[in-house]
């Protein structure tokens, strides 16, 4: 495992069991055939991973993956029947009937070391898939399925394994490195998943595409699912203290070093010596992990509010459509983005653009007065020391720019504004739904957006409940309507 600390034990004091060169004693393509993921690239895929997916379901089912090769054939015979099946891009294949089909299937996966043959002693010949072939078939399933982690089986696991007093003391501490190991793993796959999120949204051009990807994508796939939870019931900070101190304390006991690595020794054919270090190494990796977990819960966190607060500003702007200086600078850079991808330019790139000439004039200017950028050189004068004055301050100015600027600091939708207006609008009611809020402004349309997104954190009054099938319309946008319950006090 790679714990996210920067106290990671160095290359040369690590053990020789888990260095990255053991992979020098036994590659990777030494136990994966080399022609194993042509099916996958190759013009064919979609037949191949179809009757793929279909023979793995079928033998799943057995008490093995060893199953007679008739009944496959059989399989993949209906499957070929069927109108909607991926077809083959070679005419020959194309146009056989379906049992040669699916034979050719069963040779061709043989061949590319996805299944082996084997013929028993009643003459029976038998279909398995490899070991390894059974592996990558279920990662590719969890991908393909959109499977997502899940933090709190990690989380409650490693709390549980840890609190184990009896059992194998060498096992759990394997399962409790392995299980962080998971648990990190999928919180950089969400850190990465948010910066993907971040990426795509300036592909969308709309505000209704913008809402779609927050409410119908990101908030329901990431904030739901995963971030929600993370911070608040699946909460590391519940379970890390006592996790770590059980840990240091196992460090510390020399009834547990030796007995964990007596069994260590064994499991792993390693000498007790050599078992002793991986016992420290492993308390010190796990422990270390937890410590430093911080870091990537602290950048998740810089990572949604920056996605939420680009995907906010990017329809505040495109919903401003006044004909003053900022109306028509939003209207010229959406022409040039416009441009930009039409002619499919990288954005990291430095073009002449020759339809700028008519959206910006440039000039020249070479009369000098008193307010020229260029400051003439003045001789030398006598100063004349004068009596300072002190201007009054303008009363009726003041208060105008005060009431600007309270009227601007009104218009800010902080959580605790948003909390305030909830409260007002609910007044004794329990539960309200979005579409009865007022709605005759922008103001009012994002206040409903902040509502929503404001509504996972965990010290607002109320909490947001997700529906089904209803839309609320806002002129030309829309977006599923919610429903606001205030919390038990």
């Amino acid at each position: 495992m790679s714990p996210v600390t920067n106290d990671a034990v160095k290359p040369q004091e690590r053990n020789e069991e888990d260095s990255p060169a053991r992979g020098l004693s036994s590659p990777l393509f030494d136990i994966i055939p080399p022609k194993f993921f042509s099916p996958l690239s190759s013009p064919n895929r979609l037949v191949y991973w179809d009757c793929i997916h279909k023979l793995f379901s079928v033998m799943d089912t057995q008490l093995s993956f060893g199953i007679e090769r008739e009944i496959l054939a059989d399989e993949l015979q209906f499957y070929f029947e069927q109108n909607q099946a991926a077809e083959f891009e070679e005419a020959e294949l194309a146009a056989a009937d379906p049992r040669k089909k699916a034979n050719e299937m069963l040779r061709l996966l043989e061949n590319f070391g996805w299944i082996e043959v084997e013929t028993d002693k009643s003459y029976v010949q038998r279909v398995n898939f490899h070991d390894y072939a059974v592996n990558i078939i279920k990662t590719l399933l969890e991908i393909s399925d959109g499977k997502k982690v899940e933090y709190q089986g990690y989380i409650y696991s490693i709390y549980g394994l840890v609190k184990e007093s009896e059992g194998d003391p060498a096992a759990i501490l394997v399962q409790i490195r392995e299980q962080t190991d998971l648990l990190i793993t999928g919180l950089k796959n969400l850190n990465s998943n948010i910066k993907h999120y971040i990426d795509e949204l300036t592909r969308h051009k709309t505000v209704a595409e913008i809402m779609n990807a927050l409410f119908n994508d990101y908030i329901t796939n990431i904030v739901d699912k995963a971030y929600h939870r993370l911070r608040t019931s699946d909460n590391v900070s519940k379970f890390r203290p006592e996790i770590i101190e059980r840990l240091e304390a196992h460090g510390r006991s020399k009834t547990y070093l030796s007995k964990t690595a007596e069994a260590l020794a064994k499991i792993k054919e390693i000498s007790l010596e050599k078992a002793e270090e991986l016992t420290y190494q492993y308390l010190h990796e796990i422990i270390e992990a937890f410590r430093s977990m911080d870091d990537i819960l602290m950048e998740i966190d810089q990572k949604n509010t920056q996605y939420q607060r680009a995907a906010i500003n990017r329809a505040k702007f495109l919903l401003a459509g006044s004909e003053d200086v900022r109306g028509q600078l939003k209207e010229i850079l959406l022409y040039m983005n416009e441009k930009v991808n039409d002619r499919s330019l990288d954005l990291n790139g430095i073009y002449e653009l020759e339809y700028m000439d008519e959206l910006v004039r440039l000039f020249g200017s070479s009369f000098l007065d008193e307010k020229s950028f260029y400051s003439p050189a003045e001789g030398k004068k006598e100063f004349h020391p004068q009596e300072l004055s002190m201007p009054q301050p303008d009363l009726v100015l003041r208060q105008e720019k005060l009431k600007r600027m309270t009227e601007k600091m009104q218009k800010i939708l902080s959580p605790e504004r948003i909390d305030s207006y909830v409260k007002a609008q609910m007044g004794e009611r329990r539960l309200m739904r979005a579409s009865e809020l007022p709605l005759q402004s922008v103001e009012d349309f994002m206040k409903i957006i902040y509502i929503r997104l404001y509504g996972t954190r965990k010290n607002m009054i109320y909490r947001i409940q997700k529906e089904t099938n209803l839309i609320h319309k806002y002129e030309e946008y829309s977006f599923p309507d919610y429903t606001i319950q205030k919390k038990e006090k």
